[in-house]
């Protein structure tokens, strides 16, 4: 079990199955690749996030070039692309850059 993590964490398919299975709080999953200029944009407010909701929330960061396959899981077609997971299922899925404040109002309807 995590304890609150103030960062997003860079997550491969091991690591993402973990905290689907341990963890009791909403995930926010950062659908995103290095050459995504927009990924770029949202990821300080990605990171906003973390800090602002850690222990009520954990976000997490899927690289798309080197995880295709989570991607897919979530339909994922364009990127950045946020998803918020409760108890291992989706809540809800947001295509595009969205203001830290959005993304904390996803994981508060979520439980945060």
């Amino acid at each position: 079990m995590l304890g609150p993590v103030a960062e997003p964490i860079d997550a491969d398919p091991a690591v993402f199955a973990d905290v689907l299975a341990s963890s009791h709080m909403p995930v926010l999953v950062d659908f995103w690749a290095e050459w995504c200029g927009p990924c770029r944009m949202a990821a300080p407010e990605v990171k906003k996030v973390a800090a602002e909701l850690a222990g009520r929330a954990l976000v997490l960061k899927v690289d798309t070039e080197r995880h295709p396959e989570l991607a897919a899981r979530y339909n994922v077609r364009g990127i950045p692309n946020f998803v918020v997971l409760h108890g291992g299922q989706m809540v809800f899925q947001h295509a595009g850059v969205a203001p830290a404040h959005e993304m904390q109002r996803w994981l508060e309807r979520a439980g945060a």
